[in-house]
């Protein structure tokens, strides 16, 4: 017997417009107790408007937003169980370190000793002893990163909502501190929904995904979930380097469906739909998942194994990216270890695993 995941926090039918402009529409979403979620999309989908609708900056036009048995549409900001931390950290300039961690701690109703001693213990989680009496300006950018999160942490929220929150961090600093964020995550136990645009991101530290285009949510589950088994030819294209292979329904074997492709015939193992003959379709082929090899080709079984060749070769380091040029010219892009050695103008066997693939909707 399945025992129900509980939920914390649950939004349903979430809708918001800007006049003639929907900035979120329709989006339906629960949020378990200790997890973290990424909001995944380009500028402009409906992400960060749906952080603000959760954190009371916004009014939503329909829907309902309910923390446990709370309504929170009938909260302002200020008492909603929430917090938000911004991209821009909105640190206060004049104000020390310590003094911007405790600004949200007034009106509480904290003891002086209380307030001091929540202070420290925040600092320390987020590694900035000895930095209580520094001012904004004098710190790093992950240095105000951390005090930024330290400060939306001070009022205990049961959710922390955070914007791109390291989206002003450069690239060697964003990947330290990803790492950082989840593992803080997991010692703290509070649900975390964050916001990105970068893929990588999401997949680094999210419990699931969710893939946000044109104000709705076109797909939610694990970072496996959606990278392996894509909802539509955007979610595959988002999550990571693609192939996508225009094709149709050619048959349905045991466990697979036959597609032909302008290059010829292949399998893909079977998914949850069952897609008619003739059927239109899109094949998302992985290129870490496509295998190339000097096997004879007269041997090879034609259901999995194509011709091409190499066009071009792109050093990597672990790894080398192959551009292959199949019979129909069509060029797919294949990953394999730095170790291989082919080179333009090798004529070579491409394997598909029928495993390693997905069928979308055109």
């Amino acid at each position: 017997m399945t025992v129900p995941t509980p939920t914390l926090l649950r939004i349903a039918g979430l809708t918001k417009r800007f006049g003639a402009f929907t900035a979120v529409d329709d989006v339906s979403l629960d949020l378990a107790p200790g997890e973290f979620v990424c909001l995944l999309g380009p500028s402009g989908c409906g992400k960060s408007t749906l952080l603000r609708l959760v954190a009371g900056f916004e009014a939503p036009t329909s829907g309902t937003i309910h923390l446990g048995a709370d309504d929170l549409a009938a909260l302002p900001a200020h008492r909603r169980p929430v917090n938000m931390m911004f991209q821009s950290y909105a640190l206060f300039p004049h104000l020390s370190v310590s003094r911007n961690v405790g600004y949200g701690l007034k009106g509480l109703g904290l003891g002086r000793g209380a307030v001091a001693e929540r202070i420290a213990r925040l600092l320390r989680l987020v590694r900035l002893e000895g930095f209580e009496a520094r001012l904004p300006e004098t710190l790093s950018g992950g240095q105000r990163q951390r005090v930024a999160l330290a400060r939306a942490l001070a009022r205990e929220p049961r959710v922390l909502l955070l914007d791109e929150p390291l989206g002003a961090l450069d690239r060697a600093l964003r990947e330290e501190t990803q790492g950082e964020l989840r593992a803080l995550q997991r010692r703290l136990g509070t649900s975390f929904v964050v916001v990105t645009h970068d893929a990588g991101e999401a997949m680094t530290m999210a419990d699931r995904i969710g893939v946000m285009q044109g104000g709705r949510l076109v797909q939610i589950g694990t970072p496996a979930d959606l990278y392996e088994r894509p909802a539509d030819r955007f979610v595959a294209a988002l999550l990571g380097d693609v192939n996508l292979v225009d094709g149709r329904i050619a048959g349905r074997g045991e466990g697979a469906h036959r597609v032909e492709a302008g290059f010829g015939p292949f399998d893909v193992a079977t998914s949850d739909r069952a897609w008619a003959e003739g059927e239109a379709v899109v094949v998302a082929l992985r290129p870490e998942r496509i295998d190339l090899s000097r096997i004879d080709l007269a041997q090879a079984d034609p259901a999995t194994r194509l011709s091409g060749t190499v066009a071009d070769r792109t050093y990597l380091g672990d790894r080398i990216r192959y551009g292959v040029r199949l019979s129909d010219g069509t060029l797919i892009r294949v990953m394999r270890p730095a170790a291989s050695a082919f080179v333009p103008g090798d004529t070579v066997a491409v394997d598909i695993d029928p495993r390693a693939a997905a069928i979308l909707p055109p």
